[in-house]
């Protein structure tokens, strides 16, 4: 036996097993393994946070190994924001446009299925012609004259090494990671609307404190100027509370201006203009602090969270490519076959005499490309690379976010508490200085001095109540939150998984 023939007949051997066993070449993919820790911050988390004397200051409870509550924007209990929340996810256009890139997704991974299947066509024709003497060879002309032609013709490329299949495979795990970026938008639009209302109530609330403060101030400014008048007081205390006056009111153009900024960011998340949006009023007494916080286990938050999942799908897709680059490399088997007649007349198609037919089995061995099919091999490897390395960077950055958020909650309850106290004995010490102040013990500076702290710690306690629930929202967003229907993967990916 030549060495030709042998190196045929293993070839032949080579591909008929390949194609028997249903192989493909490349890598498989398989999911990366979650880091192995069991917690998320440097420092184990205490089991609750502390407790403040105030509205909101309940102590919340860390319960490691729980997950996140479907539906987790109605643990705050206020039924505002669960149809702000319902109203983003209806008229939103960023929802819109998720949904349409899966659906995109999806369709071209079925459509790449069809690589599977035989290509059948047909195809019927009319050609008018005619030919010269010196064509036909006779001295005469011939024509001119119309020949009718009907036939069928079938391909089919065997997917011996599995290019194919590998190419489906990348395109089913890109319609997975437009399915996860779907549920990321659905999460980030929820998280978006709650902290955006719970801001637009904290600074509503300091807009009304703050013009609390300034009648105060402007009804002590018109006894001032009584007393001065009647020589009781003296103009500089006159002119100490005309400029603490005018230093509050201030304040307030800045955080109005806040405030229509969140309301107008607000109305882009319900997916209307500014003009377009109503609001019911949310205030932060109405808000239920949720105090049972689930913490998923690591594991739970790489399987689960949206960002994770739609870059563990594009690690999927990237590894098939190197499959696909591979299998371009080596032979490729295709059979082709047609059915045609042909007639002068459209009544002589399919008679008698009027048929033919051709079958064909090729062969193609890319030989020399100039190097372009080895370095595209080489481009999906270093795709493939890219894409684990984005992944690891991806979960990285998860656990940042949830070790962030659970310290802050922790951080939270801490200031709140803080927060808390010192408006408690600032109003307390307010108090005390009116009646001093009445009674000729202080001046008007002392007096002034304990509204301007009185002021600054009321404006404190409501911005630690809002960044308390903020930041539980912001838990949830972390942990991936939980979806009513279940995540709906690709067979190739599902088989990964497991």
């Amino acid at each position: 036996m030549t060495p030709f023939k042998s190196a045929a007949r293993r070839a032949t051997l080579t591909i008929a097993t390949l194609a028997l066993a249903g192989c493909a070449v490349g890598p498989n993919f398989r999911v990366p393994a979650a880091p192995a820790v069991d917690r998320y911050t440097t420092a184990p988390l205490p089991q609750s946070t502390v407790t403040a004397d105030t509205a909101g200051g309940d102590a919340q409870r860390f319960l490691e190994g729980e997950n996140v509550p479907q539906r987790w924007w109605t643990t705050f209990g206020n039924a505002e924001l669960d149809r702000r929340v319902q109203q983003a996810f209806q008229h939103s256009p960023s929802i819109t446009a998720a949904q349409a890139a899966l659906r995109q997704a999806e369709e071209t991974a079925k459509a790449a299925g069809g690589s599977l299947f035989p290509s059948l066509d047909a195809n019927l024709g009319a050609t008018r012609a005619k030919q010269s003497a010196a064509q036909t060879g006779t001295g005469k002309a011939l024509g001119p004259f119309t020949v009718y032609n009907a036939g069928v013709s079938v391909g089919y490329v065997f997917d011996i090494f599995g290019g194919v299949r590998r190419g489906i495979e990348a395109q089913q795990a890109q319609a997975d990671v437009s399915r996860a970026q779907l549920d990321a938008t659905y999460l980030t639009l929820a998280a978006n609307v709650i902290t955006a209302s719970l801001q637009e109530a904290s600074l509503r609330e300091q807009v009304k404190a703050t013009h609390e403060i300034v009648d105060s101030l402007k009804q002590e400014l018109d006894i001032a100027q009584k007393q001065q008048a009647i020589g009781a007081k003296s103009l500089s205390d006159t002119l100490a509370v005309r400029s603490q006056l005018a230093a509050t009111e201030a304040t307030l153009p800045s955080l109005e201006k806040q405030l229509s900024a969140t309301q107008n960011q607000l109305a882009t998340y319900l997916g209307v203009t500014p003009a377009q949006l109503q609001l019911q009023p949310v205030t932060l007494a109405d808000v239920t602090l949720p105090t049972d916080i689930p913490v998923s286990l690591p594991s739970t938050l790489v399987a689960q969270r949206p960002d994770i999942r739609a870059a563990s799908a594009q690690l999927h897709a990237a590894t098939a490519q190197v499959g696909v680059a591979t299998a371009d490399m080596l032979p490729k088997l295709s059979l082709n076959g047609s059915l045609t007649s042909e007639a002068l007349k459209t009544s002589g198609l399919f008679a008698a005499g009027s048929g033919g037919w051709s079958i064909g089995l090729g062969l193609l061995q890319p030989l020399f490309h100039g190097g372009q099919l080895l370095h595209q091999k080489r481009a999906a490897e270093a795709g493939m690379d890219a894409a684990l390395a984005d992944w690891q960077q991806t979960v990285l950055v998860a656990f940042q976010n949830v070790a962030d958020s659970l310290q802050a909650l922790d951080y939270d309850a801490q200031s709140l508490k803080a927060q808390s106290t010192s408006e408690q004995d600032a109003e307390k010490l307010l108090s005390l200085t009116r009646e001093q102040y009445r009674v000729g013990a202080v001046d008007y500076l002392t007096l002034l001095s304990a509204e301007r702290q009185h002021q600054q710690a009321r404006i404190a306690e409501i911005s630690a109540r809002a960044s308390r629930l903020a930041d539980t929202a912001a838990l949830y967003a972390a942990l991936g939150g939980s979806w009513d229907h279940p995540t709906q993967l690709s067979e190739a990916n599902s088989a990964a998984k497991h």
